[in-house]
Formats: structure tokens, sequence, C-alpha cells
């Protein structure tokens, strides 16, 4: 059974069962799966919740998977809209300053807008210090961030927590996107089919707390959202030139 893989998620089970032939329906699944969540061990957070247009939440993380033919890292950035839980997601072979700023750069134009507050970790292609609240940001990033018009801010340092929204999408990506999809021709092909999971998949996840989908919350968020600039941030530059 796939729980035993740690693939919880509901909607991906039934994708493959029915498959093979399964002939239940999800209220049957997950009436199944209700009472052996107790085995997988987890900590309560508190949500706080946010005004339309300010935050985003930003986030790496990592999976093994098939890309051409070869067993391979990918690296994921995860960008989460903090009110409608919107989110985009970029796939790259590294963690660098160049491939963060990109992830903003492709996420403000998915969104078509950018947000006031951009949370990051303490990546250093983000933060240089982070010191009993006082922040040293890249001068990358700063500049990354007066491009669109976001103040910078980071988690405290052994708090990633602070960015819950993201972090939830995070583990979202693994149990959902990634177990469907495991093998790939190319970087490129992994962006493609990650959008058309957004649309298709992610867009339409029902949040439970709101009886809403994120596609059908950003039609209140999307009129709150900064105009985006006439031309993209640069982030070639930092190809060659990551401050550090």
């Amino acid at each position: 059974m796939r729980l035993a893989e740690n693939a919880w998620n509901a909607e991906v089970i039934l994708h493959e069962i029915k498959a093979m032939g399964y002939t239940g329906g999800r209220s049957m699944l997950r009436y199944y799966i209700q009472p052996k969540r107790k085995m997988r061990p987890g900590k309560k957070t508190v949500r706080f919740e946010t005004q339309p247009g300010y935050p985003l939440q930003h986030d790496w993380d990592e999976v093994e998977v098939g890309v051409a033919g070869e067993r391979c890292r990918v690296n994921f950035a995860v960008n989460t809209l903090g009110y409608s839980r919107r989110l985009h997601v970029f796939a790259a072979p590294r963690q660098d300053a160049e491939h963060t700023y990109e992830s903003l750069v492709r996420a403000f134009r998915y969104f078509d807008g950018s947000v006031k507050t951009v949370l990051v970790d303490n990546q250093k292609a983000a933060v240089l210090k982070n010191h009993n609240g006082n922040v040293v940001f890249n001068a990358g990033f700063l500049m990354l961030a007066e491009h669109y018009g976001f103040t910078p801010r980071a988690c405290k340092p052994q708090r990633a927590r602070t960015k819950g929204k993201v972090e939830r999408m995070v583990k979202y990506l693994k149990e959902n996107f990634f177990i469907r999809y495991r093998r790939f021709d190319s970087f490129a092909h992994v962006n493609q089919l990650l959008e058309q999971w957004l649309d298709d998949v992610a867009d339409k996840r029902e949040l439970r707390q709101f009886r809403e989908t994120p596609e059908a919350r950003f039609t209140q968020e999307r009129e709150h959202l900064q105009p985006l600039p006439h031309t993209d941030f640069d982030t070639s530059y930092f190809d060659i030139r990551h401050v550090a």
C-alpha cells in the first residue's frame, strides 16, 4: 500500500488505484486512510492569516528523480501567496542566487503582479547574516526587491516554521506532484509538467478552512498585487557575480 511509502495524499492514491480497477469513491478511500493518519507523527502549527497582496513565502527543497535517463537531484523553489495559497514552483539544477531570483521573477510573472513583502529562509542567496533580528540581506536580493517593490523579510534562525504556508506546499509537492511524476526528459520538461499540474491540480484543491480553492481566493487577491515593472529583473548577472 502507498501509505507504507509515506504517500498519504488521497487524490494521488485515488488516481493510481482507479487505474488498477478501483471502482469506489473518494469518500470511501478517505474513510480508509483517516484512522491511519495517526501513524504519521507531526507538529501542530498556529496559522496566521494575512491580508491579500502582502506576504509571499519562498522556500527551496529537493528530490531525487529520473532526468534524461539518469538519477538526478532536482531542486525546486516554491513561492506561495499567503492569502490565496496560490503557488508557483520552479525546478532548477541548483539553489544558487541566479535560480533563487529566477524563481521569484517567474512567480511574479505567473501571478501577473508582485507582493508587498517576501519572506525567505536564511539561504545565502537572500540573507548574509541574521543575528537577533539584525538581518543583512544579500545585495542582489535587495536589488531584486527594489526592482519589484517588495520589502524583504527573513525568518528567525531555526524558526523555518514561521513560513508554515510554504513549508506545507513543499510537502504537498513531494506527496502529490513528485509521486505522480518520477521521470522527466529534462529540467524544461519538469517545469512544463509543473505548470500543467499547477493549473489542473494545485489551483483547484479545496482549502478546507475556507471551503474555497486557491484559484477562487486569487480572484480577491489579484487586485491587491502590485503592477509589474516594464522589464524582468536580469538574473543572468548573478550567474557570475553572486554577492556573498
